[in-house]
């Protein structure tokens, strides 16, 4: 198919990660080898800052700024959970790509995300406008249908793998068989983040922390919970638990929530479940029992962020850059396992429609029979994912981070009414 000539949009949207940066300087460098890419435009607060016609110029950032900036955590050109209206929305999308000739459309994001570029990429279609969407994947959740991985997880699991060792040498010093501590971690409706805790063990050492993972895939059952500490105490000094947010009890209800309000997508605020695990072991059985939410400190460490991560979400924003000027469109990068000796990613393109909305869930196979652990079956995918540690540059001791002058574009239409 023939090159489309014009220029490129980029958005961010959804929770960010350690390494969506990566994924949108893998974008502006692989856009700079094509002639067919004239101009390079960021949208502030993702596909909010299309409809505000809020864009701004990528060429005019340093090349400095560049390089710091794959190490940088957040989305340095802003974020937003917004989903898109009926009708007047969509036009509102064609009437600001038209005047600044936006011929290619990425959207990094995560379930919700790609629902929204495979709409947009649908309408552009019925309305005969020529442009290319593609999809990149992101999001610490790992729940993205139909791709190996996704980019921001290595870097979740491996902070909180590190995490957990530096809980557990604090609770090895204080626990005499009388200490539990709960910790509560990210993930929504699925255990891949929790899960990711069990690489804090060394192999073949069983009895180190995690000693308990509590998955959404597996029911909670509160007196099994509680047998199951009482276990671990008699053999170890500290009963360290990881749970994650989602946890669901027998009936498919959630253990703990932090509001009963959902947000325009149907997502309940999910938290909680920590301090309700904590209640319920003091109130049971009467032992001292510590609560910790992780929280944003997850999704934001990039001081130990994973290379191999990086490298992939580099990769994605590469190959959406390459398959939208080959001709592809309603389409995402996805990621493939190359396991012939050393660990590698690879990228093939999946149909926007399979990816949107989907979840996907710790296959029940990788589950360990006791209901709290997993298997070497996890342990075998999630431990490449780790590697390397991607060090951000330092200032005075501390991380310098990449700030983007987000130089405006000239804004052509009157201002959107729809928002």
């Amino acid at each position: 198919m023939e090159a489309l000539d014009g220029n490129l949009l980029i958005a961010q949207s959804g929770g960010p990660t350690a390494v969506i940066n990566a994924s949108l300087t893998g974008v502006i460098s692989e856009a700079l080898n094509y002639d067919c890419i004239e101009e390079i435009y960021g949208s502030c607060n993702g596909i909010v800052g299309v409809l505000k016609e809020d864009l701004v110029d990528l060429a005019e950032e340093l090349q400095q700024t560049m390089q710091k900036l794959r190490l940088t955590p957040g989305a340095a050109l802003g974020t937003c959970r917004f989903k898109l209206g009926k009708g007047q929305d969509y036009e509102r999308i064609l009437q600001v790509f038209e005047p600044h000739d936006i011929r290619h459309f990425f959207y990094i994001g995560g379930n919700d995300s790609q629902d929204t570029a495979n709409k947009i990429a649908a309408f552009a279609q019925e309305k005969g406008y020529p442009i290319r969407v593609i999809g990149i994947p992101k999001t610490i959740d790992n729940d993205l249908l139909h791709t190996d991985h996704c980019p921001g997880y290595g870097s979740v699991i491996k902070y909180i793998a590190t995490t957990i060792r530096e809980i557990a040498a604090d609770n090895a010093s204080m626990g005499h068989h009388d200490l539990v501590s709960i910790i509560e971690v990210m993930g929504r409706d699925t255990g891949w983040i929790a899960a990711g805790a069990s690489l804090a063990k060394r192999r073949l050492h069983p009895e180190e922390a995690p000693h308990l993972i509590c998955l959404p895939e597996t029911p909670f059952v509160a007196a099994s919970f509680l047998k199951a500490i009482q276990q671990v105490l008699k053999r170890q000094r500290f009963c360290l638990v990881v749970t994650a947010e989602g946890l669901l009890d027998p009936d498919g209800n959630y253990v703990a929530t932090e509001s009963s309000s959902t947000d325009q997508f149907g997502h309940m605020q999910l938290g909680g479940v920590g301090d309700y695990l904590k209640r319920l072991v003091e109130t049971n059985l009467g032992i001292k029992t510590h609560s910790t939410k992780l929280g944003l400190a997850q999704r934001a460490a990039a001081h130990c962020s994973s290379v191999t991560d990086n490298g992939a979400a580099f990769l994605c924003g590469q190959a959406a850059v390459k398959a939208a000027v080959s001709g592809e469109t309603r389409k995402m990068v996805a990621l493939s396992r190359n396991e012939a000796g050393s660990y590698e990613s690879e990228t093939k393109l999946v149909p926007l429609e399979e990816v949107a909305n989907g979840i996907r869930k710790v296959p029940k196979e990788w589950l360990h029979e006791d209901g709290f652990s997993v298997n070497h079956l996890f342990y075998k995918y999630a431990l490449p994912l780790i590697q390397g540690e991607a060090h951000p540059p330092h200032e005075g001791g501390l991380p310098l981070f990449a700030q983007l002058k987000k130089a405006r574009v000239e804004k052509k239409l009157p201002p959107y009414e729809g928002i």
